[in-house]
């Protein structure tokens, strides 16, 4: 799938739910699937700088595409940066370079966020996007 087909696909899951009570328990669920990293790359460098919590993400190129894993240790970061995972994970860096975020706004995600929190989402963001640059500078 492209990366704009699996946004409009998480889009069309958050409209199913009617509150964001319910949105933020399928964030939070989503967040358990997220493909955990590996303790070895929980280091001060794959840590996100401006989250409020601690969520470490990690980017290694397969076949041309970068497969990203991450963790947080909190609930609701967990499930944000699964959300992101599951949207530039297996992409090629050029794809991700290109993508835009607007989905992020579709789904109301940054205007229900505290700003610290809405301010680690853009880290998060801008971290997938450092990988891809590398990884692309690196072809």
């Amino acid at each position: 799938m492209t990366i704009q087909q699996i946004q409009e696909e998480i889009v069309d899951e958050f409209s199913m739910f009617d509150d964001w009570m319910q949105r933020y328990e399928y964030i939070i669920e989503l967040g358990k699937s997220l493909p955990l990293i590996n303790e070895e790359y929980k280091t001060e460098e794959n840590i996100i700088k401006g989250c409020q919590s601690k969520v470490w993400v990690q980017g290694e190129e397969k076949e041309g595409n970068i497969v990203f894993t991450a963790d947080s240790d909190a609930i609701l970061t967990k499930g944000i940066i699964a959300i992101l995972i599951r949207v530039f994970s297996n992409q090629t860096p050029q794809d991700i370079l290109d993508a835009n975020t607007d989905f992020i706004d579709e789904i109301g995600l940054k205007e229900h966020l505290s700003p610290t929190r809405a301010n680690g989402l853009v880290s998060m963001i801008k971290k997938i996007k450092m990988y891809a640059l590398a990884f692309q500078a690196k072809q």
